[in-house]
């Protein structure tokens, strides 16, 4: 059995909502119930540049190494990364400092070849200064754009944000925003994406602004019983539904946690 698979069986008995982050001061923890952000700290120290989650296995890409949680962080034998996710099957993808992207199966990674300059991995897909790629077999495709900072599928359909919008795939690549955007994320039957200034979240066709309680860029967004949200200031963000609140109102909730330099979100 390998160490994801292992890490999988334990995480599949938590009870409770538990983010982690990528932060410059390690791989922090935040555990939620409902709308209330409760107990964080750091699980691992060091510099930690992205994070990600497969049937709750932990996966972490550090300057030396790619690690599995999601407890003890044990090293899978990669070498320096800067980006982690997932194939579309739930394998493992990791890109190091050089472009190089492989998959990790039965305890082994298989090279699937060089991109410029990875930004984020996501669904099989790849984000990076020469475009988006696309895992095919045991090699990438170039999926087309420029400038491609994070990639993510809504029900199927693949989402990037680059340099100069937001865009959807479809009959090619279609514009649905223009700006900046720096993070887009799915699941959940929900979609949003963020600039250094807002975020936004797709309700029908349309994006539309969140009014946040705060005012800082936000990072990564992911979800489960809620949607979580984290700045890189340090700011960990809950939009909570009414049903799940104490007091019937629900809306975004917001607590510091005085780690900056977050990079990424992911839950469990």
């Amino acid at each position: 059995m390998s160490a994801i698979e292992e890490k999988r069986m334990y995480g599949d008995r938590r009870e409770e909502t538990v983010a982690y982050l990528a932060t410059g001061q390690g791989v922090a923890t935040v555990r939620v119930s409902g709308d209330q952000v409760g107990r964080f700290g750091l699980a691992r120290r060091g510099s930690a540049r992205d994070v990600a989650t497969t049937d709750g296995a932990v996966v972490v890409a550090t300057d030396e190494d790619v690690l599995v949680g999601p407890d003890d962080f044990e090293p899978l034998e990669f070498g320096p990364a800067v980006a982690v996710g997932t194939d579309r099957g739930g394998d493992a993808l990791a890109a190091g400092e050089s472009g190089r992207v492989a998959r990790h199966r039965d305890g082994e990674w298989t090279d699937l070849g060089t991109v410029g300059d990875v930004r984020a991995i996501a669904d099989g897909f790849v984000a990076a200064a020469d475009g988006v790629h696309r895992v095919d077999g045991d090699g990438l495709v170039n999926a087309g754009l420029d400038a491609a900072r994070d990639v993510a599928t809504a029900e199927g359909v693949p989402l990037a944000a680059t340099d100069d919008g937001l865009y959807r795939l479809g009959n090619g690549w279609l514009r649905e925003r223009e700006g900046a955007f720096r993070a887009v994320a799915a699941g959940g039957g929900h979609a949003h994406a963020a600039t250094a200034d807002e975020l936004f979240e797709r309700g029908g066709d349309a994006w539309t602004a969140v009014d946040l309680p705060v005012d800082e860029a936000v990072a990564g967004v992911d979800y489960g019983e809620c949607v979580y949200a984290v700045t890189g200031a340090g700011t960990f963000l809950v939009e909570a539904d009414p049903e799940t609140t104490a007091d019937g109102a629900g809306g975004w909730r917001s607590r510091s946690l005085g780690l900056p330099d977050v990079a990424a979100l992911a839950v469990v």
